[in-house]
């Protein structure tokens, strides 16, 4: 029952919050705080009860739920999954606490937010397709909302651009689903039972791994679907964007593994080499747009792009340490970027403007705001020891040791490495001007970091570090479950 209470435990926070007067905005607020801290300390739990050695299902939940079309309820957790299900409500609960400067509508945002962490977590835990995707759709509804309602100047504009882009993903990848439930005999949607059977002809793998990957690919978002992100991240809060670049893109990556790459193990060798492509696309061109950017939020939006680009990298290797790296990518993506959007906001909410060029020797005026912010920079860019490093090598080794076709590999990810230097070039430019040199008069008056906002950044700093020095609390999880996969899919 453990992952239904963590499951449903911020839906029903949810519900008891729309009968709480909406005049008590600080009992709303701590109350939020208090279910997504029980979900946290709760998900911390199945970490520490998760067995790292064995790549069978744990924790698993499984009974009939419509039996008129084999459908089940069916939770379970193993190597693919249990890293996200800490950080799901790791960073849900960090937001909550950030989320305590909303003034506006409070009790309709935390009811949304609340209601999104329970369509996260679902995605993460769910193993029939059914109920996936239910989830899945859950998480868009009180997304668009957050965004729209509580977002920038452009906040229509970007809710609907999001709204539209998912959801066409989404249904799309919906006629995959039917497709695959329509041709397994019997048909089932449970996504183990189709991983083990495998009936499909290559014909068919090929198609249906097309329509999924439309799906996956926009929420990722792989070039050239990512045209959404960048809106929705400037013009979305600091706490949605946190959890939009900290779990919801990892929604498409994590789609890919679980689904795309048990059921349909013909197709995912066959699109190796483009999904390859890009990858390297995204690490090159998201680097090149960040650097290109003057807006601090949007730096770090298409910088999201560039280093969902070594999940992509690490996925198309086809190797044990290239696809445990690109798990071990997505918790450190998480981490490292949820805490710059964290960031970002911090001075926003100061200076009111994103500006790099309005900015200037920030780290005399705040030098506590200053020192986290450089730690976090230094985590994307990839310095050795901390977060970002050990996950970005993991993908590079893998891929540059493929032996799907070695020839290729190796140049593509040759050309990958590219992505580092920019990246590196875009952070160092970006600190220079905006805290090193004379002090902007302008911003004499800033105040430093607040009591809240370390209370939702510092666990986070103190993250990166951590999974910079000791890489395996978080990558070793996946090494079983790694391997059974690789042995389904034929490859060694």
């Amino acid at each position: 029952m453990i992952l239904t209470i963590i499951t449903f435990l911020p839906l029903l926070g949810a519900l008891i919050i729309l009968c709480l007067p909406k005049e008590k905005e600080g009992l709303i607020r701590w109350f939020s705080a208090a279910v997504t801290f029980a979900t946290m300390v709760l998900g911390f739990w199945v970490f520490f009860s998760f067995e790292r050695g064995s790549a069978e299902l744990q924790f698993v939940e499984k009974c009939s739920w419509i039996p008129a079309f084999n459908i089940k309820y069916f939770l379970g957790l193993d190597g693919l999954s249990v890293a996200m299900l800490v950080l799901t409500p790791l960073l849900s609960f960090l937001a909550t606490v950030y989320s305590f400067n909303i003034k506006l509508r409070v009790k309709e945002y935390f009811f949304f937010f609340l209601l999104l962490e329970t369509g996260m977590l679902g995605v993460f835990v769910a193993l029939d397709f059914f109920l996936f995707y239910i989830f899945w759709e859950i998480t868009l509804v009180p997304m668009y909302f957050l965004i729209g309602i509580w977002g920038g100047a452009r906040k229509e504009y970007a809710a609907i651009k999001f709204f539209l882009y998912t959801l066409l993903g989404s249904v799309i990848m919906l006629l995959g689903i039917l497709a695959l439930y329509l041709y397994s005999s019997p048909h089932t949607f449970d996504i183990i039972e189709l991983s083990k059977a495998q009936p499909f002809t290559r014909t068919f793998q090929y198609i249906v791994y097309a329509a999924l990957f439309i799906g996956f690919a926009i929420k990722v978002p792989v070039w050239p679907f990512h045209t959404w992100l960048p809106d929705a991240h400037v013009e979305a809060p600091t706490a949605v964007s946190v959890i939009l670049a900290g779990v919801l893109l990892k929604m498409g990556t994590y789609g890919m593994l679980r689904i795309s790459y048990t059921i349909l193990p013909e197709a995912t060798k066959y699109f190796a080499i483009p999904l390859l492509i890009l990858a390297l696309i995204n690490i090159v061109y998201g680097a090149f747009v960040a650097m290109a950017q003057k807006d601090l939020k949007k730096m770090i939006a298409y910088s999201s792009v560039n280093h969902m680009g070594y999940c992509l990298l690490g996925m198309a290797a086809l190797t044990p340490i290239g696809l445990n790296g690109a798990i071990f990518q997505m918790v450190t993506h998480g981490v490292v970027t949820g805490a710059l959007f964290f960031l970002v906001g911090v001075i926003y909410d100061r200076a009111h403007t994103r500006e790099i060029e309005g900015f200037g020797g920030l780290m005399t005026k705040l030098p506590g705001y200053s020192g986290i912010m450089l730690v976090a920079c230094l985590a994307s860019l990839g310095l050795p020891g901390l977060a970002g490093f050990a996950s970005e090598f993991m993908c590079f080794l893998g891929a540059f040791t493929s032996t799907v076709a070695p020839g290729v590999y190796k140049i593509i990810t040759g050309l990958a490495v590219a992505g580092i230097v920019i990246t590196a070039a875009y952070f160092l430019i970006m600190i220079q001007k905006v805290f090193l040199g004379p002090l902007n008069e302008k911003w004499k008056e800033l105040p430093d970091i607040n009591a809240r906002e370390l209370v939702a950044i510092v666990p986070l700093t103190v993250l990166m570090v951590l999974l910079g020095v000791l890489p395996y609390i978080a990558a070793g999880l996946s090494t079983a479950s790694v391997t059974a996969l690789l042995t389904a899919l034929g490859v060694k």
